[in-house]
């Protein structure tokens, strides 16, 4: 006596090869990702520039958010009017110097100002703290 069974259909998915791939493409992303090197954006020298066009215009935030130029204290239109006449004798960079405890919103809004003015050579001074 033979028994014939009838195979039945399965209309199931089987999902555990899925899940086993699944975690194999996770751990090697696990571990090649800390190897990888994001790209590297190398940004350019203020140095280099210096050397080039000698002692930059140098505009200095006070933390109150005022604006001095060689010292002077300023209005900053004042102060952009003057950054202008000297870009003008000489083409030197400007850089921006404030102290730590300068809000950044003040830095940006004169280096924002520069910008606007078409000052294509704005930078930041930065001091190393000894």
């Amino acid at each position: 006596m033979s028994r014939t069974r009838k195979r039945r259909l399965m209309n199931q998915i089987n999902v555990v090869p899925y899940i086993d791939v699944t975690l194999v493409l996770l751990v090697i992303f696990m571990v090649t990702a800390p190897m990888t090197n994001p790209g590297m954006v190398e940004l350019p020298k203020v140095g280099q520039a210096l050397k080039q066009s000698g002692d930059p215009i140098v505009v200095t935030v006070k933390k109150e958010g005022s604006v001095q130029l060689d010292g002077k204290e300023m209005e900053r239109d004042d102060m952009l009017a003057l950054v202008r006449q000297r870009l003008a004798e000489s083409n030197k960079p400007v850089v921006v110097a404030a102290d730590k405890d300068t809000p950044y919103g003040e830095v940006v809004s004169v280096m924002d100002l520069l910008k606007q003015a078409q000052v294509t050579q704005v930078g930041l001074l930065f001091q190393n703290e000894k």
